[in-house]
């Protein structure tokens, strides 16, 4: 009887022990401060139908970013010049405090009455919904460096050639061209050769990292591509443009690579 009471007192001690290491549990949960319908879109244009836009975000206790096309914005308001006319489509992405959501607004552009960075000019020409077509500056054999392997991240080298690929062993679309234009969108086309059918693309300037972004489709002389598309800008002028791979290209991953093109 006397080890039965000793028994219960030390389970009864260890009951004790385990029931005061036991984790208090917050049980507090997110809670929505409204539904994706309550959030409130606006878009304001500093003239009717002009190309400077201001897209907000205006419902409290909301937070998120915006995605404009050109770029996103950690905030909940940016004002842009956009390049395009036609209708655009703007996209918010944020969270209602429990659960995340996109939202989007369009905005219609009639006019390009601010003026754009002049990268765009440079790129596309003044007339954008013409465009711009681009082609290689130099051939097989001619002592150009227009295609070649560069130093890896390092753009103050990319013009430092490694080898000069495109004099002795050019890329299989040599003679091709790109096209860019704003016709309604940000519009590219790849040829393999001059008369070749494109390859339809889209791309992204983005002015302020100075990077190219081509999608759904192919940089000429693509043997040597990012893998992402995704190009930094070493001179863009009305007449050169330069674009560098830092590191990790198709044709020779640990290096650079560096693509030199003038206008056709």
């Amino acid at each position: 009887m006397k080890i039965n009471k000793i028994i219960y007192l030390i389970l009864a001690s260890f009951l004790l022990v385990f029931t005061a290491c036991d984790p208090i549990v917050d049980e507090a949960s997110l809670t929505d401060s409204t539904d994706v319908a309550g959030v409130e879109l606006v878009a304001r244009q500093s003239t009717p139908g002009g190309n400077k836009v201001t897209i907000s975000m205006v419902s409290p206790g909301i937070t998120g970013y915006w995605n404009y096309n050109l770029g996103t914005a950690l905030t909940n308001e940016v004002t842009f010049v956009y390049p395009i006319p036609g209708k655009s489509t703007f996209t918010y992405v944020g969270t209602l405090g429990s659960q995340f959501f996109t939202k989007t607004i369009d905005v219609q552009i009639d006019q390009l009455d601010t003026p754009l960075d002049q990268d765009w000019y440079d790129l596309v020409s003044t007339n954008t919904s013409a465009g711009k077509t681009w082609v290689f500056d130099g051939a097989a054999g001619s002592g150009k460096f227009w295609w070649f392997m560069s130093p890896p991240d390092n753009t103050d080298s990319a013009m430092s050639a490694w080898w000069n690929a495109g004099d002795c062993c050019p890329p299989v679309d040599a003679s091709g061209k790109m096209h860019f234009d704003l016709d309604g969108a940000a519009n590219y086309n790849h040829y393999a050769t001059a008369s070749a059918t494109p390859t339809k693309g889209s791309f992204v300037l983005d002015v302020a990292n100075k990077k190219l972004i081509i999608k759904d489709s192919k940089i000429l002389g693509y043997e040597a591509a990012s893998p992402d598309n995704i190009y930094t800008i070493i001179t863009l002028t009305e007449d050169k443009l330069v674009l560098y791979v830092p590191n990790k290209n198709v044709k020779d991953p640990g290096t650079g690579w560096t693509f030199v093109f003038k206008p056709q």
